[in-house]
């Protein structure tokens, strides 16, 4: 259901980890990016955007829903700690 188009993450002292991962969702017509935050590696806040144009907010809405749910939102950050 979702397809991951490029992921990357740093880490800093001062920041923790900072990653992003773009991805699509099957049956969306735009692509989105999350940027994820943790200070220890756990514990992850994020913020989800559609990619360059703005889309539907039922779509945007669904997307939250699905990252609600583990298996999704774990593919992500771990896209996005296999580039460091």
């Amino acid at each position: 259901m979702i397809e991951i188009i490029k992921a990357s993450m740093e880490h800093s002292k001062e920041d923790g980890y900072v990653g992003h991962v773009e991805f699509t969702v099957k049956g969306h017509s735009f692509p989105y990016e999350i940027t994820l935050h943790s200070k220890r590696n756990k514990d992850w806040s994020y913020a989800l955007n559609f990619k360059k144009e703005s889309g539907k907010e039922e779509d945007i809405l669904a997307v939250e829903e699905m990252l609600e749910e583990d298996e999704y939102f774990d593919k992500l950050v771990e896209a996005a700690q296999n580039t460091l």
